[in-house]
């Protein structure tokens, strides 16, 4: 499923149009995306829980050369599925 199919299905079962539902997907996606960057927690019960994660500068390797290489520190996006996603996934 990609947007365009969970906007569709979204316009289906809410009985909206798909314009409506669509701008409801963005403004979920929008939110999620600034809380997100701003380094809060997103928790949907049932679904799961987005967060960010801070990885450590370290020391890595190119596989083409050899040669060691220093790898920046970054900001990861972690997600956590929630039971019920996952208790669904397993069926």
């Amino acid at each position: 499923m990609n947007k365009g199919d969970l906007v569709n299905k979204i316009a289906e079962e809410c009985e909206m149009s798909k314009a409506a539902a669509d701008n409801a997907v963005n403004s979920m996606l929008k939110a999620i995306t600034n809380s997100v960057a701003s380094g809060e927690k997103v928790s949907l019960i049932g679904f799961g829980t987005f967060s960010v994660n801070e990885r450590a500068a370290r020391q890595g390797r190119n596989p083409q050369t050899g040669k060691t290489m220093q790898i920046a520190a970054k900001k990861v996006v972690k997600f956590k599925a929630g039971k019920n996603f996952v208790e669904a996934a397993n069926k």
